[in-house]
């Protein structure tokens, strides 16, 4: 190992091994290894964010082009040169340079990397597959201290699970709508806003596997009597649209996340953007769809996602900061609050809540289950199913997180203490929820209905997506916005409160609950409310 002087530990870098994970061999000196550095901007993002979203729509608040973060929070030059000057010294190749992202993507030898940031890479084994890794923190130069804020790479673990969809073969060609919905009927029975279709919107999707059939799309949205929306995918590190591939078991997800959305919002443009399953891939795919500025999604929807605990201190941070990015560029990004409970499936006997849907920046989405009689939903719990096949139990995420406190704009909705012994109080998860079973899809040629809040996440986005059509401005950062009115929401129709069932440690009640957040959308009521803050905004822009 190298000498560590005039070298500092990068705060927050240490890794821990995957559970009942083993080491197999050092990694050989000589394989390619690609990072991701994440530099400091031009100046103070965080005292932004504060000023401008920490209020509800739309009052004040301002958005940011592309363009204009580029040039008032962008990386530094002066600090881009600095960091190749280092990769150089180091023999490792420049990829890539961006100032918007604040990146620099280098390439080298697991030798010249291990030299370079002083680590050891080594090589595991674990029940989630293989990965390489290093024990103790990242390393970096003192003259880099401050300007280096992360690195991404070293450590390229599978780091996010999707969602499930749980997949049942249909019966007939086409499911029953009285057991399930397609995303028109969906869009009706929660009264989404009528005779608009997103247009003018972009949707990003972000997969981390799997893939989609044009042709599965081509029939789908022919048997909705629906037209076929514009659909573009972007790689990221070499991962593409790839169904039936090594990832097929991903493809529900794909393909059911673009149906949605686009049997809710079909004039929206939907990108989806393919990405390997690490913390890099993840990283990287999220910061590419918040900063493109070719596609300029407005939405972005998550369907992916880890308990809080798995993820490393450091990449949280990242991960949430390009959040806030998203945030004052406009963007709303929603999130799925995960499928196994209150305990996000762990058994270590606490209670955890899914990241990135934890995230202060992110729209939470929880689950329900639904009873209708015609085009009313008469009945609405949270969602809690077991397969009657595999006996596997699934039901809406949510709780409180240890990471996050409460921010300022949730403290009026009371969010509860956790259920775990210390009972310490955080930002609460979900934010809002919606039906999450019976989503019928068509994937590699074949009929199936789906579910879980991975559905629920698209079927905000496919709203989000009317509401920006309807107001002609982007509601972008709602959360503020939906606690800090809650009351007036509830009270109007906009929101109707979940108050039967649980998630297990925590019960829905009336206000804010940890297993369908404030609740679900009245899409129209919702739209109006929004319209009236928005009023002025529009007719002064």
């Amino acid at each position: 190992m190298p000498s560590t002087e005039n070298f500092v530990p990068l705060p927050g870098s240490e890794r821990t091994p995957v559970s009942h994970a083993h080491s197999m061999e050092i990694s050989s000196s000589g394989a390619q290894i690609e990072i991701t550095v994440r530099l400091r901007g031009r100046a103070s993002f965080p005292d932004y964010i504060k000023d401008k979203l920490d209020i509800p729509f739309p009052q004040d608040r301002t958005y940011l082009t592309r363009q204009e973060f580029e040039q008032r929070f962008g990386a530094d030059p002066a600090d881009i040169q600095k960091v190749e000057a280092f990769a150089s010294a180091y023999s490792l190749s420049i990829v890539e340079s961006d100032p918007a992202r604040r990146v620099v993507v280098l390439s080298g030898t697991s030798g010249h990397l291990n030299a370079a940031f002083h680590v050891e890479l080594m090589q595991f084994t674990s029940p989630r597959g293989g990965y390489h890794s290093y024990s103790g923190p990242v390393q970096i130069p003192v003259d880099l201290s401050g300007i280096v804020l992360g690195v991404l790479g070293l450590d390229n673990r599978p780091q996010a699970v999707r969602c499930p969809r749980p997949q049942a073969a249909a019966q007939s060609p086409t499911p029953s709508p009285a057991a399930s919905y397609t995303p028109p009927q969906l869009a009706e029975l929660y009264n989404f806003p009528a005779g608009l279709d997103g247009r003018g919107q972009c949707v990003a999707i972000l997969e981390l596997g799997g893939g989609f059939l044009p042709d599965d799309l081509q029939n789908y949205f022919s048997e909705l009597k629906l037209p076929l929306p514009k659909v573009s995918s972007v790689s990221v590190h070499g991962i593409k649209n790839d169904p039936t591939g090594p990832d097929k078991d991903d493809d529900g997800e794909v393909g059911g996340d673009i149906e949605t959305i686009g049997g809710i919002a079909p004039g929206a443009e939907i990108v989806v953007y393919f990405a390997p399953n690490s913390e890099r891939g993840f990283y990287d795919a999220v910061s590419k769809a918040v900063h493109d500025s070719s596609f300029n999604p407005s939405i972005i929807s998550i369907s992916w996602g880890d308990s809080e605990s798995v993820w490393a201190t450091l990449t949280r941070q990242l991960f949430d900061e390009v959040l806030q990015v998203a945030a004052a560029l406009g963007v709303t990004v929603c999130c799925s609050s995960g499928d196994l409970g209150s305990t996000n499936g762990a058994s270590d006997g606490l209670q955890h809540v899914l990241f990135p849907a934890s995230s202060p920046f992110a729209l939470g989405c929880g689950g329900t289950s639904i009873v209708c009689a015609g085009n009313k939903i008469v009945q609405e719990t949270v969602w809690n199913q077991t397969d009657p096949a595999s006996g596997a139990h699934s039901n809406s995420g949510g709780g409180v997180s240890d990471v996050y406190p409460v921010p300022d704009w949730q403290k009026v909705a009371a969010a509860p203490t956790s259920a775990d012994p210390d009972h310490h109080s955080g930002r609460g998860v979900p934010d809002v929820a919606g039906n999450a079973e019976g989503y019928q899809i068509l994937v590699n040629g074949k009929h199936s209905v789906g579910g879980g809040t991975s559905a629920v996440a698209p079927l905000w986005s496919g709203l989000i997506a009317r509401l920006n059509q309807a107001l002609g401005i982007s509601v972008g950062f709602l959360n503020p916005f939906l606690y800090r009115e809650y009351k007036q929401l509830i009270q109007a129709g906009a929101i109707h409160e979940i108050t039967q069932g649980n998630n297990g440690a925590y019960s829905a009640q009336k206000g804010w609950n940890a297993c369908t957040g404030l609740g679900t959308p009245d899409g129209s009521k919702l739209a109006a409310a929004l319209a009236v803050k928005a009023a002025g905004k529009v007719a002064g822009r």
